[in-house]
């Protein structure tokens, strides 16, 4: 009963307007009997409720399509929102092993090069080292080749002054004889 009155409100709202757009129903309402009247209030009243039950199913209808319209929406969105996340993972998971070798290869090389550090003083040690043993070396083959180049000199002087006295002496014996 409490939707009747608002109904009737519309209705009687409605009447203005039509009165009001033509006014010459007015008169044809005023000059018509009572009973008539009220035959054609009832009318109007039995036609305003079928505009209006009219009216609220076309609303009802299109508030069905669009909160079917909103439903189909927020499935794709919710899609689309799976759809980003797995992308994001995948693309974490890509850059992740990528990151944790790079960092690996890092930190083996920062490994390696102090490793390589204290190799390469020792390298520049020896080498020094081998540059004076080379030296040391050189010099005394030098030194050797002068030795074995003066004991050959004196052997050969020695076994010239040895033949020398050799012939003396067979001439000493010689003339002895």
């Amino acid at each position: 009963m409490t939707t009747q009155k608002p109904i009737l409100e519309q209705q009687q709202s409605q009447m203005q307007i039509r009165t009001m757009k033509n006014p010459g129903i007015v008169s044809n309402m005023i000059n018509e009997s009572p009973l008539s009247r009220d035959d054609k209030d009832d009318e109007m009243s039995r036609s305003a409720v079928a505009m209006f039950r009219a009216k609220e199913e076309e609303i009802e209808k299109r508030k069905m399509e669009v909160r079917d319209k909103v439903h189909a929406h927020l499935g794709r969105a919710e899609e689309a929102t799976k759809r980003l996340a797995e992308i994001r993972e995948e693309l974490e998971a890509l850059t992740d092993p990528m990151r944790k070798e790079v960092s690996m290869v890092r930190k083996r090389i920062d490994t390696v090069n102090r490793e390589l550090k204290p190799l390469g003083l020792s390298c520049q040690k020896k080498e020094r080292e081998y540059k004076e043993a080379l030296e040391a070396f050189n010099e005394k083959n030098k030194e050797k080749a002068q030795l074995v180049s003066k004991l050959v000199e004196l052997a050969s002087e020695s076994e010239k002054l040895r033949m020398k006295k050799l012939e003396e002496l067979s001439k000493n014996v010689e003339t002895l004889s």
